[in-house]
């Protein structure tokens, strides 16, 4: 009886060594630094990557079946230099992009897409690639010279359309424009036939949608004023990324590895401008990191 004690013992204990291991080795496999390892090891090996992006011209968008933009010709680039030549694209909301990625619907998220400190708690973005502000379209010959939000503030009469949601509104605000002076369209479109139409003095919102869309309307009532002075706010200029999930440390790594020698020769630059940005003027400089805008430090 007493040998019969021992051995149950005996298997007991190894039973319970086996089940610790089993559970050490769990951990571990959930890690997110090794999870995201055998991302970039998958991704790899298959040649394929899938991006998740929002429909906005000039920086992620579909044509013709065809994803195009500079952050997809970016991240394109980058992953070719990775080894992986092959893009998905997903198309999504841009509200359900960072949900789409926790979700594993994407592998990376290219869409120009803001580096905000809120955004950062959600999402590890990359490197920056771009660097945008905000743009302004008036009527033809622009009758009222406005050429920034301070000369709207300046002026009670001059009204403005704006996209409802659009960050823009509170931007204006900021400079001392009033209430009474904004007015909001369900949609860019919208705010161009305001201004066309004489209802509003003025539209504005982020610089190269606008410039786009306006190039696309191919309204010859409206313009975009060249040289709109930035406000001097919270926010402005942005900073576009890829971003990716919280745990894939390890794609993040490799793929920022992969862009700075991309900017470092130049390329990000001429894609930049082949998308119709400025080469110089939407090019990120060197001393803004993304682990400054998340913080705080810049703002």
């Amino acid at each position: 009886m007493k040998k019969l004690l021992i051995v149950s013992m005996f298997f007991f204990a190894l039973i319970l060594l086996a089940a610790c291991g089993s559970d050490e080795g769990t951990d571990n496999a959930s890690n997110g630094e090794e999870g995201s390892e055998d991302l970039l090891t998958q991704l790899k090996e298959e040649g394929t990557v899938t991006v998740g992006f929002a429909n906005e011209a000039p920086y992620a968008y579909q044509e013709d079946g065809e994803l195009k933009g500079a952050a997809v010709d970016i991240a394109q680039a980058v992953f070719k230099e990775m080894g992986i030549e092959k893009v998905e694209s997903k198309l999504a909301d841009f509200g359900q992009l960072i949900p789409g990625l926790n979700a594993g619907k994407f592998d990376v998220i290219t869409a120009g897409m803001a580096i905000k400190p809120d955004r950062c708690e959600n999402a590890d973005f990359g490197a920056p690639e771009m660097q945008y502000g905000e743009g302004l379209i008036v009527q033809k010959g622009n009758p009222l010279d406005i050429h920034s939000y301070a000369d709207i503030a300046a002026n009670p009469d001059i009204t403005v359309s704006v996209m409802a949601g659009a960050t823009e509104v509170e931007f204006l605000k900021q400079m001392g424009v009033s209430e009474d002076q904004i007015q909001t369209a369900s949609d860019i479109p919208g705010t161009f036939s305001a201004v066309a139409s004489g209802r509003a003095d003025a539209t504005t919102g982020t610089e190269m949608t606008v410039k786009m869309a306006l190039k696309s309307a191919g309204n010859d009532k409206l313009e975009f004023v060249e040289d709109f002075e930035q406000p001097d706010i919270d926010g402005i200029p942005s900073y576009g990324a890829a971003a990716f999930h919280l745990d894939n440390d390890k794609l993040r790594e490799a793929y920022n590895e992969q862009l700075a020698k991309l900017k470092e020769d130049g390329t990000v630059k001429k894609l930049l401008e082949a998308n119709g940005f400025s080469a110089e003027g939407n090019s990120v400089p060197a001393d803004i990191t993304t682990e400054a805008i998340c913080s705080g430090e810049i703002k």
